[in-house]
């Protein structure tokens, strides 16, 4: 028998512990405007994450380095106009948090914008400008394996744990995130056994991304799950539309009817 509390979206962060007991999993998309956030706040969610990656699927960027904070709290005020139940994680971009002040500072915009929570890039090198959020009274997200942030210094996108000195090393970012306060945790391209280590080790809810299914739940790039930036879709997410062929279906008939 499904528990009642599954049934149930989450609809305030003080809930995670509880829905990390109760093995229930996150449901966790992206949205960067009012129209997304709505939909998704009205079909259920559970957390909507303000993400640097409107860079890309938004802005036509080559990576999230490019993205400001004044971005985010343009898209992140957007967002906060649409939703009514689902809390909103803001994410801190590239060059935000280069020390405890800044982070802070960075970190206080965004909460103004409207954000419930935000989220930084990094583990233990980190934990300063964790401390100082945290000690601030601002819910804090981590975000360990691949770092979109750091991929011009890694030279792409690559895979995180496959050697048992990487598996070490997040394991350690993310005991120290949780023992700094963090509320959740992205795990991004992480390989599944390390990514079921950390979910076990932290009090902290994991959230994966392209991490297996061992983790307290999932986040996607809506644009991902809908099928509307048809130009670039990683392997792990499955597009459940077609917004990109229906756009252009669309704005196709329009010129037809239009032109007679």
């Amino acid at each position: 028998m499904v528990s009642l509390f599954v049934l149930v979206p989450l609809a305030h962060l003080s809930q995670l512990p509880e829905r990390k007991r109760s093995n229930s999993p996150l449901t966790v998309l992206t949205a960067y405007d009012y129209p997304t956030a709505r939909l998704l706040d009205e079909a259920g969610v559970d957390l909507i994450l303000v993400g640097d990656s409107l860079g890309m699927v938004v802005l036509g960027l080559p990576d999230t380095t490019g993205v400001t904070l004044e971005m985010m709290q343009h898209h992140t005020a957007a967002v906060r106009r649409a939703v009514q139940r689902a809390p909103v994680i803001a994410d801190l971009p590239f060059h935000s948090y280069q020390t405890p002040e800044q982070a802070l500072a960075s970190a206080q915009r965004l909460m103004d914008a409207g954000a419930d929570a935000v989220k930084l890039e990094g583990g233990v090198a980190l934990i300063p400008q964790v401390r100082a959020i945290v000690q601030a009274g601002i819910p804090f997200v981590g975000h360990i394996g691949m770092l979109p942030q750091s991929v011009r210094e890694e030279g792409g996108y690559k895979k995180k744990g496959k050697t048992p000195e990487q598996g070490h090393q997040l394991l350690a970012d993310a005991r120290a995130l949780d023992e700094a306060g963090a509320i959740a945790m992205v795990l991004e391209s992480i390989v599944p056994d390390i990514a079921r280590d950390i979910t076990h080790s932290v009090r902290a809810s994991t959230i994966g991304i392209g991490a297996g299914r061992d983790t307290d739940g999932q986040v996607l790039v809506t644009h991902d799950l809908v099928g509307a930036f048809p130009w670039f879709r990683p392997p792990f997410a499955k597009a459940r539309a077609d917004v990109a062929g229906e756009t252009l279906r669309a704005a196709q008939e329009y010129i037809r009817e239009t032109q007679g």
